[in-house]
């Protein structure tokens, strides 16, 4: 049997946050608090109870070449687990391995500044990403034609739509191709004739042999792109298998709606 190469090893990752907010708190009530074991135990419990685990003891791994789409409900853990991923967020527990340039097509346009002009804003991004100058001069046509902003370059970018956005930062993030990618919903982005166009340039990468892990909620669209589906549920891996995963998490969703 072919031994494949791992490209992501997720490695019982949890992820936790606090939702609340210590209220009235001080030097003088922590120094109270040292001394009293009933206020520290009622903060200890306070601080429990406003805790939320986004992701608790998620484990798989990815190999070269394959296309991975997360599914799940809202609130599932399936952006936060990307950004784990992309290194955008460390785990409160466990680890994660990437083996590869990773190019995180996650929020896109958030590192733009709105007042800087789209032209502006391609160097500002690439650098973000690490690419020099000369590099960004020698694909900047590339990005402006596949961008269809030509007429809008000098116009400050917070004049311009969220389409409009993310369609030029979807445009720079693309220009090389990474052997990973991590992917939030970008096939929404523009409109149809621009989706379709991403799409294509998705599936360029994909054949190209780029690992992808994938987040959308349209079904169809993960059944079409991705050669095994993970079903993440408050945190949790529910289900891994390939597209028919997809199908019975559509059944759950009517199940629960009758």
């Amino acid at each position: 049997m072919e031994k494949r190469e791992k490209m992501i090893e997720i490695k019982d990752v949890s992820m936790r946050f606090n939702l609340g907010i210590d209220k009235g708190f001080s030097l003088k009530q922590g120094f109270v608090n040292l001394f009293n074991a009933k206020m520290r135990k009622k903060h200890k419990e306070e601080k429990k109870k406003n805790e939320f685990w986004a992701l608790s003891g998620v484990d798989f791994t990815i190999d070269k070449g394959e296309v991975v789409g997360l599914i799940g409900s809202n609130g599932a853990g399936k952006s936060t687990l990307l950004k784990v991923v992309a290194g955008v967020m460390k785990p409160t527990k466990g680890r994660v391995f990437a083996y590869g340039n990773i190019c995180p097509m996650i929020e896109l346009g958030a590192g733009f500044d709105p007042q800087l002009t789209a032209r502006e804003n391609i160097y500002l991004n690439g650098a973000v990403m690490g690419y020099t100058k000369e590099f960004i001069d020698s694909k900047f046509d590339e990005i402006v034609e596949f961008s269809e902003l030509r007429e809008f370059l000098d116009v400050p970018v917070q004049n311009f739509s969220s389409g409009m956005v993310a369609r030029l930062a979807f445009s720079i993030a693309t220009i090389v191709e990474p052997e990973i990618l991590i992917v939030d919903e970008i096939l929404s982005v523009g409109d149809l004739a621009f989706q379709a166009k991403s799409e294509e340039k998705m599936m360029q990468m994909i054949n190209g042999g780029t690992t992808v892990l994938y987040v959308s909620h349209s079904l169809e669209s993960i059944k079409k792109l991705c050669s095994k589906v993970i079903w993440l549920e408050k945190g949790k891996v529910l289900k891994v298998g390939k597209k028919e995963v997809c199908d019975e998490y559509y059944k759950s969703i009517i199940d629960k709606q009758e």
